[in-house]
């Protein structure tokens, strides 16, 4: 797979003091390079290097996250891949900048969970990169795969953005314009991090619906009824996709309760969503027609409590 601007210039080490140059200055040049340009950019960047075969037990994890949840699907094809013809494509570490001995990865987590699960060597390049480098590098190849989703890719800009990196870092890191970047960080300024976490990678989402659901988040109450809708266990069971579009219809809806002058043909939701109810009353009858997720259980309900029901009724009859 051709890597769009993998690391391009960010890697060319200078002899006499051993740190990183940066001759791209700035997100702008960066993206109107040709793809086919970066791609030579990115074999250059791997030409003399020595790939080196380490005990993935010996690396540890980005300091930064990108991924949310790990994708079964891709990650099953990417282990029967490597259990068939070995790593194609070596990963890129440094030295653990605290721990001798050990390494940190830049990039390539999976291949490393899959050298780990299938008992052998990771195939790596090692090299010693100062933290902003690191940033750059780990994000900018998670934009070549193309692979993370807006959500992922917004929460990993809050990350740097936490860690104290400017936003030309974080332009750079995402190979983005300033616009979207601006976009993602007020995405995750709406949405507090629990709440995005528990929602997922969400890989069908696009922007403009979690800017949709940012702004919906912004208004009263909204963000606590979103976290009841979450803590609902048959929500949390859903997929990714499926969570975020009960968290933006629940939030979309204005629940309405059953009151004592329930007009004819009228509806009914509690704030949870679990059941809708269908209201028809007229001068020969009543209907009660129930559905959603909880439907069968409260009309079972309803139904085992008729006797009791009938009589607070009778009773406010008396009364009035």
């Amino acid at each position: 797979m051709a890597r769009k601007n993998l690391l391009a210039g960010l890697m060319d080490q200078d002899d006499a003091t051993d740190m990183p140059a940066y001759p791209v200055r700035g997100a702008s040049k960066t993206m109107i390079r040709s793809i086919d340009e970066l791609a030579k950019q990115a074999e250059k960047l791997m030409e003399g290097e020595t790939v080196i075969e380490i005990d993935p037990d010996a690396v540890e994890g980005s300091f930064v996250t990108d991924r949310m949840e790990d994708d079964g699907e891709q990650y099953q094809e990417l282990l029967r891949a490597m259990q068939e013809r070995g790593q194609d494509s070596p990963i890129l570490v440094r030295p653990h900048p605290e721990k001798d001995g050990r390494y940190q990865i830049v990039f390539g987590h999976r291949r490393v969970r899959v050298a780990r699960e299938i008992g052998r060597p990771v195939r790596a390049i090692v090299k010693a990169l100062d933290d902003r480098t690191h940033v750059i590098a780990q994000g900018q190849e998670n934009s070549a795969r193309a692979d993370l989703t807006f959500i992922e890719r917004a929460a990993f800009a809050r990350r740097l953005d936490d860690l104290g990196y400017d936003r030309e870092t974080i332009i750079t890191a995402l190979s983005a314009n300033a616009a979207s970047v601006s976009k993602m960080m007020s995405v995750t300024e709406r949405i507090p991090a629990d709440v995005i976490a528990q929602i997922g990678s969400a890989s069908a989402v696009g922007r403009e619906r979690w800017v949709e659901l940012s702004l919906l988040m912004g208004k009263a109450g909204n963000l606590l009824k979103a976290k009841a809708i979450l803590a609902d266990e048959s929500v949390r069971a859903l997929d990714s996709n499926t969570r975020f579009n009960s968290v933006l219809a629940g939030l979309k809806t204005t629940a309405k309760r059953v009151t004592k002058s329930v007009a004819s043909g009228s509806t009914w939701t509690p704030a949870d969503k679990s059941v809708s109810a269908q209201i028809k009353s007229g001068n020969n009858g009543f209907s009660l027609s129930l559905k959603a997720r909880n439907a069968v259980k409260f009309g079972k309900f309803l139904t085992d409590n008729l006797d009791e029901l009938y009589e607070r009724f009778a009773k406010n009859e008396d009364k009035s």
